[in-house]
């Protein structure tokens, strides 16, 4: 009974699968649950299950900004009981979050006690620490208790909680959320709330508007750490059309004057997520490292305001230049990037751009108004129904009197008698003695107007779409209002444009020496100092020996090209200097264990580049430079093969011999110059591949070498010219056994 269910031993069921479906079926579950109740936003409210679980069970102890403060662990211990079957440390960990000025642009908790700080600190225990909500947490739970939005049951069945909340603030872009769920993830920065209730109006007035009319309000991300935004507006556009892309945030910096001409640079604000304490310790560690030259010292004088006093080597050095060459190489710059990868009303994972993220949240705003006010109108008509029969008694108070003394059933007869519903005579019978003042008719009639005036306007409400709107941009003004003014609502980052292009020329700060670098068999790469002769003698580890031996300067960028295609650049000042071992190859550069180093120069013209294949081209030197850790990909090669040779292209004629032992001369212009590709072929082979290739002078003949160090010079290649992916002849006699020019 393969696909059948089987009685087993324990009174249920066995089912036989295959543990690759059984797996498949598991991990796509967990994969699901973690999508859409753990780590994506909701794009209507911008919470994730856990921050808006914090958010009702603050609610529910009626921690609103009027109110005293309740100590976190009571908190925790609600949300943990109740709503979030999980540990008390990721509670805590999102509620501080929600409460860090530092974290969040607009915060939707207000903590009393030591939440952390800039520096990375951690908040205190959540025994120490008490907290509120604040007047944003407020507008996302307005008329929560009005059937706004769906509740559904606890993980216990026990309680109660909201899906989503109704959200009258913008949340998602507003604070921003970050998450990586399974095979997805979300990053979002924060922005003006001001700006987008602006974009939201526009699109209200306008549902057709484009990305450009909204990013008329909406300037970029709006960070609570404030900063510098430059990024050209082309690559702003394109990010916030397509829900995908980044943005470069630099940190605020001021020139101060000081003494006798000289001055510092004070820096009073860092870019969003970069913790001022690792900040210094990293600008301490490249200064003791040599590799800022222009830093003379970092101090921090910060109080609960940053204050980062950078000091120059001398006056003499151009304040943009100096801050240019930081921006490169700590986190005084760094890039927030962009992914709105959210959760839509139907809980679908999806990325949107900047119209549809604000078109979800205004459909929910629509939602909320039209049940509200459905909400409403029942209980007005509740109301309503009572005050009907309270009118009744009032205009036959004699009758109603004589039938609650006389009558068996005066319930029955008050219906019978005045047409009264059920819920009319029960409220009827339920009215106290002194409700029948005269007073209290006059009160009760200028409810019933008041009330039946609001019901006339909801209907109004309810059967015009336009009015509807109308409603909610007015909501959103309010909203515009309450949190785009003043200081919570001013723009922090600044909005720069494009970085200006400032040429900083490295090797001027670094003192310039000849050096000679040593790369092993092993791969280990070490410099030492002079350019040693050929027959110096090189110490290595026990079963390794020299591969490459180059002369150049401190100043000097090197390429190594590997046997993969891919060419890696060094700066020849940061390669180990001494008579030490050095350092593995593969902890500068990101080579593959599969990879291994075929040549070692200093980048200058062009190149020929050829795999075991046959194939290959000509490249510029400059071409073959990469500042990337992880090289640049310049030879593409198939299968199994291989990058055979990378040579100057110095001359006007091509050699090519091939492992058949073939020799082929053909001009070097039948060669294209190309970035990177395949190449073409170079010479044809019927069995193996490629042995050797170089560049010449015609005019200076084919030169190859000879036993006891003897050179021999073929002048005259007339017998083995030909065209590019000819076949070749045999080469003269004499020449190398293994089919190498060198």
């Amino acid at each position: 009974m393969p696909d059948a269910l089987k009685p087993s031993t324990s009174g249920g069921h066995m089912r036989d699968t295959s543990l690759a479906d059984a797996l498949s079926e598991r991990y796509l579950a967990y994969a699901m649950s973690t999508i859409t109740a753990r780590s994506l936003p909701d794009v209507r409210d911008g919470l994730k299950p856990v921050h808006r679980r914090v958010l009702w069970a603050m609610h529910q102890l009626k921690l609103d900004p009027a109110s005293g403060f309740k100590k976190c662990a009571r908190i925790v211990g609600d949300v943990m009981g109740k709503y979030h079957p999980h540990g008390d440390a990721a509670i805590y960990d999102a509620m501080v979050r929600l409460a860090q000025d530092f974290a969040a642009r607009y915060p939707l908790v207000e903590g009393q006690g030591n939440f952390g700080n800039i520096d990375g600190d951690n908040a205190a225990a959540m025994r120490y620490t008490e907290a509120r909500l604040t007047l944003v947490a407020e507008a996302m739970l307005a008329d929560i208790d009005s059937d706004t939005v769906d509740f559904r049951a606890t993980y216990d069945g026990e309680e109660r909680e909201p899906i989503v909340l109704p959200a009258a603030f913008p949340n998602l872009l507003a604070n921003g959320a970050t998450g990586i769920a399974v095979g997805m993830a979300t990053s979002i920065p924060p922005h003006n709330a001001g700006e987008l209730c602006g974009a939201a109006l526009a699109l209200i007035a306008n549902p057709k508007a484009e990305i450009d009319e909204l990013l008329a309000h909406v300037k970029g991300p709006d960070f609570p750490t404030g900063g510098t935004l430059v990024e050209a507006p082309e690559s702003i556009r394109e990010a916030y059309a397509t829900g995908r892309g980044g943005f470069r945030v630099r940190a605020k910096w001021e020139v101060e004057k000081a003494k006798n001409g000289t001055w510092n640079i004070v820096v009073t604000e860092i870019p969003y997520q970069v913790q001022k304490a690792k900040l210094i310790e990293q600008l301490a560690l490249l200064l003791e490292e040599k590799k800022l030259p222009l830093l003379a010292d970092v101090r921090d004088e910060s109080t609960d305001v940053v204050r980062m006093v950078l000091e120059p080597r001398n006056r003499a050095v151009e304040p943009a230049m100096l801050m240019e060459t930081l921006f490169r190489a700590t986190q005084l710059e760094s890039r927030f990037s962009l992914n709105m990868n959210v959760l839509d009303a139907n809980r679908t994972p999806r990325v949107m751009g900047l119209k549809v993220v604000l078109r979800e949240w205004l459909d929910h705003r629509h939602v909320v108004l039209t049940r509200r006010s459905e909400h409403r109108l029942a209980a007005i008509a509740r109301r309503l129904e009572i005050l009907d029969g309270y009118l009744i008694v009032y205009l036959n108070l004699d009758e109603v009197i004589r039938i609650v003394r006389e009558e068996d059933e005066p319930r029955a007869a008050l219906m019978a008698t005045f047409g009264l519903t059920e819920v009319q005579a029960d409220a009827v019978l339920n009215m106290r003695l002194r409700s029948l003042r005269r007073l209290e008719e006059m009160e009760i009639r200028r409810e019933h107007d008041k009330l039946s005036k609001e019901k006339r306007g909801l209907d109004a409400l309810m059967g015009s779409e336009a009015k509807r709107w109308s409603a909610i941009a007015k909501e959103i003004e309010a909203t515009q209002k309450a949190f785009g003014d003043g200081p919570l609502g001013a723009r922090r980052t600044i909005v720069d444009g494009a970085a200006p292009t400032i040429t900083v020329d490295e090797a001027a700060f670094v003192e310039r020496e000849p050096i000679t670098i040593i790369l092993s068999e092993k791969g280990w790469i070490r410099a030492q100092k002079g350019h040693l002769p050929e027959d110096a003698e090189l110490r290595f580890k026990e079963g390794d020996s020299l591969l490459f031996r180059l002369h150049a300067e401190t100043t000097d960028r090197v390429v190594v090209f590997t046997a993969l295609g891919r060419a890696f650049t060094l700066k020849a000042d940061v390669i180990p200097r001494g008579r030490g071992d050095g350092q593995p190859l593969r902890l500068m550069v990101e080579m593959g264990n599969d990879d291994a180093p075929i040549t070692l120069f200093k980048p200058q013209g062009r190149y020929l580049l050829a795999a075991t294949d046959g194939k290959g081209f000509c490249i510029e030197a400059e071409e073959l430079l990469a500042e990337k850790r992880t090289g640049k990909q310049v030879l593409t090669l198939e299968g199994k093969t291989r990058a055979a040779l990378c040579r100057p292209a110095e001359g006007d004629s091509v050699a090519v011999i091939g492992e058949n032992r073939k020799l082929l001369v053909f001009p070097l212009d039948q060669l294209p110059v190309m970035a990177r590709g395949r190449g073409v072929q170079l010479q044809s082979y019927k069995d193996g591949g490629l042995s050797d290739a170089r560049v010449f002078l015609a005019a200076e003949g084919l030169s190859w070498p000879q036993p006891g160090g003897r050179t021999r010079t073929e002048t005259d290649t007339t017998p083995w010219r030909g065209n590019r992916a000819g076949a070749g002849k045999a080469p003269p006699h004499g020449f190398p056994r293994d089919g190498k020019f060198s």
